[in-house]
């Protein structure tokens, strides 16, 4: 994937596979919903916090010899702080956007973009489809076994819901039990979810039931429409959605993750960028990004490569 044909920066403008696949993805599910859900529209951030960022010598001298253009998948999650698109319709918008534009800058490198759903692009690595992926994708020791991680920032595993709910608070998924889970399709909502689907039938009561979608209007219109119970996906995006829809209300915090740009297992790609996110973190790029999208909660103060999975 790696060339040193082009020399100029491709925007997140054009999304390049054939295939465009609006999908759930890790980057938060929540906001307006083409199903009919009454939510307002929320207007997407502007705020120009890439452009000014220059090359650092340092962190680029650490990628391959004859690096210039690397692949990157994507996954549209339908609203901020995830990927989305600005009013055109075609611009992608959104924290991980301006992490990976941010990235390619410091390194000196162009990006081709290409869109796919969320839950196909780690499978994607390491047969060389994508050079990487920037989805906002949790860091498990499960995925570790295949996967390596830069990481950029931290955010995890919560719970929404109907404001009529009695749910107050989600400490124990035996609190689930017989419940219908609304998530995301190829998530570590729905990885956890099935792996501990057991706690319900160990306490003798009667199990949730995951429900999955793969996209992020139709995860909120479960939820609204009475289908679902409530909703598990990422912090941010949860804090998001229900800021900017009627009748739903944040339980809580989960379980945080840190978040990192995916990578086949034995990148030689990981040193420069970790240079490069620790580059952004010392000239104040890095808030900079995380103000426009409202995100501080989600600060690290400094990026690992493929850290052991956060226990909470």
């Amino acid at each position: 994937m790696r060339t040193s044909t082009y020399r100029h920066f491709i925007p997140f403008v054009t999304i390049t596979s054939a295939a465009l696949l609006l999908t759930a993805c890790g980057s938060g599910t929540g906001g307006p919903d083409a199903a009919g859900v009454a939510a307002e529209k929320a207007e997407v951030p502007t705020t120009d916090v890439v452009s000014a960022v220059r090359k650092d010598d340092a962190a680029a001298k650490l990628l391959p010899a004859g690096t210039t253009r690397l692949t990157v998948a994507v996954s549209v999650g339908g609203t901020p702080p995830g990927t989305t698109y600005l009013d055109d319709g075609k611009t992608l918008t959104g924290q991980d956007v301006d992490f990976t534009k941010a990235v390619a800058r410091v390194l000196g490198i162009e990006l081709k973009v290409e869109q796919a759903s969320f839950e196909a692009i780690l499978p994607a690595l390491d047969s060389g489809k994508y050079d990487f992926g920037a989805s906002n994708f949790g860091v498990t020791d499960e995925r570790r076994k295949t996967i390596d991680f830069v990481t950029y920032v931290n955010d995890g595993q919560g719970f929404a819901t109907r404001k009529d709910s009695k749910l107050a608070k989600v400490t124990d998924l035996r609190q689930l039990c017989g419940l219908n889970v609304a998530t995301s399709a190829g998530t570590t909502f729905e990885a956890t979810l099935e792996q501990n689907e057991h706690v319900c039938a160990d306490a003798g009561e009667k199990a949730y039931k995951v429900q999955t979608y793969a996209e992020s209007s139709a995860v909120w219109s479960s939820l609204q429409q009475g289908r679902s119970d409530v909703v598990m996906s990422t912090i941010n995006g949860l804090r998001y959605a229900v800021a900017h829809q009627q009748g739903l209300k944040f339980l809580n915090e989960y379980h945080r993750l840190d978040v990192g740009f995916a990578f086949k297992k034995g990148t030689d790609l990981a040193p420069a960028f970790q240079a490069a996110v620790n580059k952004l973190l010392s000239d104040g790029t890095y808030d900079r990004i995380l103000r426009k999208w409202g995100t501080a909660g989600s600060a690290i103060e400094k990026s690992r490569i493929s850290p052991p999975e956060l226990k909470n």
